[in-house]
C-alpha cells in the first residue's frame, strides 16, 4: 500500500487543535492572565520553527518581498491569538471556534477580487451558509444581551477577517517562499509581540504560576504550536482539496464536541443550527480555492 503521510500529518492538526480549543480558556479560568497565555503560545512557536528550519539546512528565505509577506502572515496570525486568548476567556469556546472557522470566507472574497479566481458553486454555497450563520451565534432569546455577550462575538468575527486574511496572502506567499521560511516568519512575529502582551499585564493582580497556570497554557499551546507546523507539511505532501475541509471544519467539531461535554449542556436550537451551518460552510469554503485552479 502507498504511503500517505499528509493523511498523518493532518490528522495530527486535526486532533491536536481540536483539543488545544477545547482547553485553551482553561489557564485563564485559573487565575493565569490571557496576556501570558500569549507569551507562552509565541514560546512553544519556537521548537517547531527550529525543527522545520533543520530540515531544510537553515535556508531562510530573506529578499524584500519575502520578509514583507512573512511578517505580515505572521503579525496577521499573532494578532488574532492574542485575541483568540482573550474571547475564550469571555465567551463559549464551543460557540467561537466553529464561528472562527468560517475564515475561508474572506480570503475567497478576496482572492476572487484581487487574484482574480472564479468563485464556485461550491464556494457560494458555503458563503451563503457562513453568512446564515453568523447571525445565529448571537441570537439571546432571553434578550440578556450584556458586554460579555457582545464583546466575544465581536472578538470572535475580528479574528474571523484577520485569519481570513492571513490565509490570502500566504496563498500569495506560497508562489515564491517555502513553507518552512513562512512559519519561521511566524513564529518571529509572535515573538515580536511577547513584550506588547507582558505590557498588558497588570502583574499587581493574583497571579496563578501552578501548573494549571502556565504549566497548562504550556501543553495546550504546544498542541497548537506542532499542529500548525504538521498543517504545513499535510499541504505539502497532500492535496488542499483534502486536507483544508478535514482541518478546517474536523478541528472546530472536535472543539465544540469536546467543550460540550465538559460543560454538561446543549446549545439553544438556533445556536446548534449555527454551529451546524459554521460546520458545512466550512467544508465548502475550504474546498473551495482548489476548484478555482
Amino acid at each position: 500500500m502507498k504511503a500517505r503521510p499528509w493523511l498523518g500529518y493532518a490528522i495530527v492538526t486535526t486532533l491536536f487543535w481540536g483539543v488545544w480549543g477545547a482547553f485553551a480558556g482553561k489557564p485563564t479560568e485559573n487565575g493565569f492572565p490571557d496576556t501570558l497565555v500569549y507569551v507562552v503560545w509565541a514560546l512553544t512557536m519556537v521548537p517547531p520553527a527550529v525543527y522545520a528550519l533543520a530540515r531544510v539546512g537553515w535556508r531562510i528565505q530573506a529578499d524584500g518581498r519575502s520578509i514583507v509577506l512573512g511578517l505580515l502572515i505572521g503579525l496577521l496570525g499573532a494578532g488574532g491569538q492574542m485575541l483568540l486568548f482573550h474571547a475564550v476567556h469571555v465567551g463559549p469556546t464551543y460557540l467561537i471556534f466553529p464561528l472562527i472557522a468560517l475564515s475561508p470566507a474572506v480570503t475567497i472574497a478576496l482572492s476572487a477580487l484581487l487574484l482574480k479566481e472564479r468563485v464556485t458553486r461550491l464556494g457560494a454555497v458555503g458563503v451563503v451558509l457562513a453568512l446564515a450563520a453568523l447571525p445565529l451565534f448571537d441570537y439571546d432569546p432571553a434578550g440578556s444581551g450584556g458586554g460579555t455577550g457582545v464583546a466575544w462575538f465581536v472578538w470572535s468575527l475580528v479574528i474571523l477577517v484577520a485569519w481570513g486574511l492571513q490565509a490570502f496572502f500566504m496563498k500569495v506567499a506560497n508562489r515564491t517562499m517555502d513553507a518552512e521560511t513562512i512559519f519561521f516568519y511566524m513564529a518571529v512575529s509572535g515573538l515580536a509581540l511577547a513584550p506588547l502582551a507582558l505590557w498588558m499585564t497588570d502583574f499587581s493582580l493574583p497571579i496563578n504560576y501552578g501548573l494549571d497556570g502556565p504549566g497548562l497554557a504550556a501543553i495546550t499551546q504546544v498542541l497548537n504550536s506542532i499542529g500548525a507546523l504538521t498543517l504545513v507539511y499535510a499541504f505539502r505532501f497532500g492535496k488542499a482539496i483534502v486536507v483544508a475541509p478535514l482541518t478546517n471544519a474536523g478541528a472546530p467539531l472536535i472543539t465544540a464536541v469536546i467543550s460540550l461535554v465538559l460543560l454538561g449542556i446543549m446549545p439553544q436550537p438556533l445556536k446548534a443550527t449555527g454551529i451546524a451551518l459554521a460546520f458545512a460552510a466550512a467544508a465548502l469554503l475550504a474546498i473551495e480555492p482548489e476548484e478555482t485552479a
